[in-house]
C-alpha cells in the first residue's frame, strides 16, 4: 500500500475516501479526485512535416482511455486493502485475545472438540500452556472426534498431583526388556 502511494505522489492513501466524498458534493463545486490522480485529457505535441518539409509543431488535446481503467482499477485496490487491513485487524485482536486468556482458550477447545469430557479437558488445559494449546487446536481441527477424545482421556489420565497442589505430567518411560536409555 505504501508503495502505491509512494507510486501515486502520495494521492493512494485517502483516495477512496476521496472519491466517497467527491459522489457525495454538489455537482457544481465538486473537483473528481480520480480524474486529479489519472487525468483523461492532456495536451499532446505532434511533430509533422509541412509543406516545406520542416518540421511544424502542433498541440492538440488527447484523450488518455488507459487512465479511465487504472482510475477504476485503483479504487478498487484501495477498497480491496482497507477489507484487508480490517480482516487482519480483528485476526490479531482475537489472535491476543486467545494468547493472554485462558478460559477463552479453553471455550474455543471446548466448542471444537464437543464430544470430549469437560473435566478431562480441564484438567489437560491447567497443565496446558498456550503452545501445548495450539499443538492440541490443530489436533482437534485435524483428527476426526473419537481419536481426539481418546487422546484427551490419555493425557489426562498422565496428569499427576505433586501434593502441592500443582499439576505435572507423568513423563516416566515404560520400560521395556533391552531398552537402554544412555544419559
Amino acid at each position: 500500500m505504501y508503495v502505491i502511494d509512494a507510486f501515486l505522489g502520495g494521492a493512494f492513501r485517502s483516495y477512496g475516501l476521496d472519491v466517497l466524498k467527491y459522489s457525495e458534493m454538489d455537482h457544481v463545486v465538486r473537483v473528481d479526485p480520480m480524474i486529479a490522480t489519472f487525468p483523461r485529457m492532456t495536451k499532446c505535441t505532434f511533430h509533422k512535416f509541412g509543406s516545406s518539409g520542416d518540421v511544424q509543431k502542433h498541440d492538440a488535446y488527447c484523450l488518455l482511455p488507459l487512465n479511465i481503467v487504472n482510475e477504476k482499477i485503483y479504487i478498487f485496490l484501495w477498497f480491496w486493502f482497507v477489507f484487508l487491513a480490517t480482516i487482519t485487524g480483528i485476526t490479531l485482536i482475537y489472535r491476543l485475545f486467545i494468547m493472554f486468556f485462558s478460559g477463552l482458550r479453553f471455550s474455543v477447545l471446548r466448542s471444537k472438540a464437543s464430544v470430549t469430557d469437560v473435566n478431562h479437558l480441564r484438567r489437560v488445559m491447567a497443565v496446558s500452556r498456550i503452545g501445548d494449546w495450539f499443538l492440541l487446536y490443530l489436533l482437534c481441527k485435524n483428527t476426526d472426534a473419537q481419536h481426539y477424545k481418546e487422546l484427551i482421556q490419555e493425557y489426562s489420565k498422565e496428569i499427576v498431583n505433586d501434593g502441592s497442589g500443582q499439576a505435572l505430567i507423568h513423563t516416566a518411560l515404560p520400560e521395556k526388556p533391552g531398552l537402554e536409555i544412555n544419559s
